[in-house]
C-alpha cells in the first residue's frame, strides 16, 4: 500500500526521515469466506453466492488468530468473498481485537444495515473499507447487481453515524476512469475518512478483465488528480487518508510530481521512498485464503506456500525454500526486462510480480502494468534489446 497523504504531507511539512520499513511480521489479508452476494467483474477470488466446501472452522480460525498474535502480525484485514456472510465474523473479529491486532473489515457494504451496524460498531474495527467502482450506473454494472451502489453508500452513512473509520476502495479501469473526479467529490460530500485507489491486478476474474485496464495515460492522469487533490486538501487543513495499491510505480511517479512542484524536497522524498521499499508481496504482505492456504499476497491464489491446517502460518512464512518466496525477499529482486535496468528499482522493488507472471509466464519478467516511459526510468531501446525482454515495452499508443 502506497500512502500518498503521508508523503505529500512530508513535502509540505518536512521532518525527520523514517528508517527503512521493518515491521515485526507481515500484514495479513485473510479471505475468511469465498461466498459473496455479488459477482464483480474484477473479482480476484472468483467468488459466487454458493457455499464453498472445506473452509476453515471457527475453532481452526481461532487457532490461526493465536498464531498470528504470537508471530507479531501488526495488522489483519478480514475479507472474502463477502466476510459479512460468514456466521462467525463478529466472533472472530472480536477475538482479533482482544489480541491487540489492528483489524480491518473489507466489504462490498451491501450487507451493512440498521440490523447489524450496532454490532459492527461494537466490534471496534480499526477500519471498514467499502468498494465503490463508479457512480451508480457504472458501479451496479461492474458489480452486476442493480441497487448495489445505493446499498453501499447507505453503509458509508451508517458507519459515519456510528463513528467508525470508513473508506472507499476504487479499482481503476477504463469503464470508470472518467468518474474518478466524481468519486473524489463523493468522498468529500460524505466526509469519508480514507480513499484507496486500486490499480487493476490480473488475478481471478481480473485476468479476464485485464483488457479493460486503464490506459497508461489515463493512469497517469488519475494519479496526478489524486496527488493534486491531496495537496489541495492538506493546504486547506483537511487531512484525509489517500492510499493506492497494486502498482508500485506510484512511488516513482510521485517523485517526478514532487520534482516539479517541490524541487527542494525531492531528494528527501526519494530517500523516504527508498526506505518504504516498494512492493512487499511475500515479505511484508501475506494472504490466507478460505481453505487455509497461504499465498505471497491476495493475487497469488495459484501459488500455495502451505496450509494452516498442516503447519502454523508462522512456520510457513519463515520457510524460504520456496523459490518464489526466496526471490521476493532478495534485494534487489531477480527481475528482468526493463524492470532490471530501471533507475527506480530501489523504490518500487520490481512492482507487481503477478502481472508479469499472468502475461509472460515468468514471475520475474518486467511488469506490464508499469505506466512510466522508458525515458523516465532511464532505459533506452538499445538497452532493452540487450537485456532481451521476451515482450516489448508497451507504449501508450499501443493500448
Amino acid at each position: 500500500m502506497f500512502r500518498v497523504t503521508r508523503y505529500i504531507k512530508s513535502l509540505l511539512e518536512p521532518g525527520p526521515i523514517p528508517v527503512a520499513r521493518k515491521p515485526p511480521g507481515p500484514v495479513v489479508i485473510w479471505n475468511l469466506i469465498r461466498r459473496c452476494n455479488l459477482t464483480c467483474k474484477h473479482c480476484y477470488t472468483v467468488s459466487a453466492d454458493i457455499d464453498f466446501k472445506g473452509e476453515l472452522t471457527t475453532s481452526e480460525a481461532h487457532a490461526v488468530l493465536d498464531d498470528l498474535k504470537a508471530f507479531r502480525v501488526p495488522a489483519l484485514i478480514l475479507s472474502g468473498g463477502e466476510p459479512l456472510m460468514r456466521p462467525d465474523i463478529f466472533e472472530l473479529s472480536r477475538r482479533a481485537r482482544e489480541l491487540g491486532i489492528y483489524t480491518g473489515l473489507s466489504t462490498n457494504g451491501t450487507l451493512i444495515t440498521e440490523a447489524n451496524i450496532d454490532e459492527i460498531a461494537d466490534v471496534g474495527y480499526d477500519y471498514v473499507g467499502i468498494s465503490i467502482d463508479g457512480l451508480e450506473t457504472t458501479h451496479d454494472l461492474i458489480r452486476q447487481r442493480q441497487g448495489a451502489f445505493r446499498e453501499s453508500m447507505h453503509a458509508v452513512k451508517l458507519c459515519k453515524e456510528r463513528g467508525i473509520k470508513v473508506g472507499l476502495r476504487f479499482t481503476l479501469t477504463r469503464e470508470n476512469y472518467e468518474q474518478l473526479g466524481d468519486i473524489l467529490a463523493l468522498i468529500d460530500e460524505h466526509d469519508v475518512d480514507k480513499f484507496y485507489l486500486s490499480h487493476l491486478n490480473y488475478g481471478g476474474r481480473g485476468k479476464r478483465h485485464s483488457k479493460q485496464d486503464a490506459w497508461y495515460r489515463m493512469t497517469r492522469d488519475a494519479m496526478t488528480q489524486l496527488f493534486d487533490r491531496c495537496r489541495s486538501e492538506l493546504e486547506r487543513g483537511v487531512e484525509r487518508e489517500y492510499v493506492t495499491g497494486n502498482n508500485d510505480a506510484d512511488g516513482p511517479f510521485l517523485l517526478q510530481w514532487a520534482e516539479q512542484h517541490f524541487p527542494h524536497e525531492a531528494d528527501t522524498l526519494r530517500q523516504r521512498l527508498v526506505n518504504w521499499g516498494g512492493n512487499a508481496s511475500g515479505e511484508h504482505i501475506a494472504n490466507i485464503d478460505n481453505l487455509g492456504n497461504v499465498h505471497p499476497d491476495t493475487f497469488w491464489w495459484d501459488h500455495d506456500l502451505g496450509n494452516v491446517r498442516q503447519r502454523p502460518f508462522s512456520e510457513i512464512w519463515r520457510d524460504t525454500r520456496d523459490p518464489m518466496m526466496d526471490g521476493f525477499r532478495q534485494r534487489p529482486r531477480p527481475v528482468k526486462g526493463r524492470c532490471s535496468a530501471c533507475r527506480y528499482l530501489a523504490i518500487c522493488n520490481g512492482n507487481t510480480r503477478v502481472r508479469a507472471w499472468k502475461v509472460s509466464g515468468d514471475p520475474w519478467e518486467e511488469d506490464p502494468g508499469c505506466y512510466l516511459t522508458n525515458q523516465e526510468i532511464g532505459v533506452d531501446e538499445q538497452a532493452l534489446r540487450r537485456i532481451a525482454a521476451p515482450f516489448a515495452a508497451i507504449s501508450v499508443t499501443e493500448l
